[in-house]
């Protein structure tokens, strides 16, 4: 893993990359951070078993954790921030940049959280550039669970719970080490949650690529009752397919917590679906299997 730095139109975006020994990757995942954060929040350091970016190059990824605009080196020229558009448009300018330079296998898929799960659909609502295999999003729905005036509002203990769930979902050293990966959040991104009803409509039924929604145990954000799931997904009407998943022993903060490794095996999972997938649609189709002699029948063919 190191720091890498990727020029997004004139825009300098800062993350931290990782890449597999082998040559090329089997596909690259972008990693898009939530409100408060930056890209470390999908390298976590209190446990090993916690970080994204170590699992993804062990099993064959690269994964490019971009501090997102307004965020780590664009912070000073964007301390605002961007609206969801444009910093959807600064993204896939960042992922295009990228690509030139270096190798992303088959494809590429976006991984989102909170708040940069709603910038993931957004890009991939105008996807320009290589293949996209799939989004897949964590702390993200469609409609709060909370009132729109309890957005921005620090309430202590609240605002905590929210945001983290049980403490003992989290390594013990989880706040001592996440210091470098907490940052004010952008101002301009309120708006986005506030308004992401609107927004959504507008954007998850422009996705054609398959999606997968995990949703933690403990996630107080968003409500995801079976009412709440069935709006969310009957907006998502071009994605050839939907995956709603259920993380237990989970707070918002999935990567940052116990639970972290079993999520970023499911993104890996779900990565090699749509892997799988996008090979299928070029591959022939099989010869009809030969048929075994009178009296016989072929071991693996209905055979003992």
């Amino acid at each position: 893993m190191r720091p890498v730095t990727v020029d997004a139109d004139g825009i300098t975006l800062s993350g931290l990359l990782s890449e597999p020994a082998q040559d090329p990757p089997r596909a690259l995942i972008v990693a898009l951070h939530g409100g408060g954060m930056n890209g470390g929040y999908f390298d976590g350091q209190a446990h090993p078993d916690v970080s994204l970016l170590t699992l993804g190059a062990r099993l064959g990824y690269t994964v490019l954790a971009l501090d997102r605009p307004g965020y780590g080196a664009s912070a000073v020229g964007l301390p605002t921030g961007q609206r969801l558009s444009r910093q959807a448009t600064t993204v896939r300018a960042a992922i295009a940049a990228f690509t030139a330079a270096h190798a992303s296998g088959a494809g590429a898929l976006l991984l989102g959280h909170s708040l940069g799960a709603k910038v993931a659909f957004a890009v991939a609502a105008d996807w320009q550039g290589p293949a996209l295999l799939g989004v897949d999003v964590s702390g993200c729905g469609r409609r709060l669970a909370v009132h729109a005036s309890q957005l921005g509002v620090d309430r202590g203990e609240g605002l905590r719970q929210r945001n983290w769930g049980p403490l003992m979902l989290y390594p013990p050293d989880t706040f001592r080490m996440s210091q470098t990966v907490v940052a004010p959040v952008a101002a301009q991104e309120f708006s986005t949650v506030a308004g992401w009803m609107r927004l959504s409509a507008e954007i998850l039924p422009r996705v054609r690529v398959p999606v997968r929604l995990t949703f933690a145990q403990h996630e107080a954000w968003w409500g995801q009752e079976d009412d709440d799931l069935a709006d969310l997904t009957g907006l998502l009407s071009a994605a050839p397919r939907v995956v709603v998943d259920h993380l237990p022993h989970a707070g918002h903060n999935i990567s940052l917590g116990w639970a972290a490794r079993a999520y970023h095996l499911k993104v890996l999972a779900f990565a090699e679906e749509c892997l799988t997938a996008r090979a299928q649609e070029g591959r022939p189709a099989a010869q009809s299997a030969p048929v075994p002699p009178s009296g016989g029948q072929e071991r693996g063919a209905g055979g003992r």
